[in-house]
């Protein structure tokens, strides 16, 4: 039986705009991808959720990328204001479900800046029952150990939660874990996934 809940924050709950961050900077098109391919495509981006290093060292790892537009880089994550936006449908959503019963959790990889932006945007923090962010666990999906975390923070069953993320990777490790995963692309198309394991709201 499906008791709780659980969602990605970025690109579920809230819009994670890079590209439009970028753009809103500035940059013109080439730019920003030239600045896409040193930082949201590398490795290093995981740095940069899990805060497994310093904030600075992260950039420099960036910079080590692409030297030449080093001081661009630097520049662009001194103020990470409007890269995540509030969707409107969020918190009804939330209340929505929590007023059928069912407890509603986040599991998200997800910046220390970013998550202040997403703060700004939302306060849904306070509309959920618990979770947890990458940067304050220094773990970042695809990693079970993140989901299990979940799992034993809050005393769950993953075969008792429904887990959304707009990643594959990400829906396949949680199905590996357990839970009962989909890949979320709008909120009607996740009433339907809920209501196919029995989840009315």
């Amino acid at each position: 039986m499906i008791k709780n809940i659980v969602f990605d924050i970025g690109n579920v709950l809230t819009d994670f705009r890079y590209r439009g961050f970028l753009l809103d900077k500035g940059l013109d098109t080439a730019m920003a991808e030239r600045v896409e391919r040193c930082t949201v495509e590398t490795t290093y981006w995981h740095e940069f959720d899990r805060c497994a290093i310093s904030y600075d060292e992260v950039v420099e790892n960036f910079v080590s990328l692409d030297p030449e537009i080093g001081d661009l880089l630097r520049s662009i994550f001194t103020d990470l204001k409007g890269m995540v936006t509030g969707r409107d449908y969020a918190i009804p959503w939330i209340e929505r479900i929590r007023s059928s019963g069912y407890k509603v959790y986040y599991l998200s990889n997800f910046s220390e800046k970013a998550y202040i932006d997403c703060r700004d945007a939302l306060e849904f923090d306070k509309h959920c029952d618990g979770g947890i962010y990458s940067f304050t666990e220094k773990l970042v999906k695809p990693d079970p150990a993140f989901y299990n975390l979940l799992l034993d923070r809050y005393g769950l069953k993953a075969s008792e939660c429904i887990f959304f993320d707009d990643t594959e990777r990400n829906v396949t490790a949680a199905i590996e874990c357990g839970f009962n995963s989909f890949i979320f692309t709008n909120p009607d198309k996740a009433n339907e996934d809920m209501r196919s394991l029995g989840v009315t709201i």
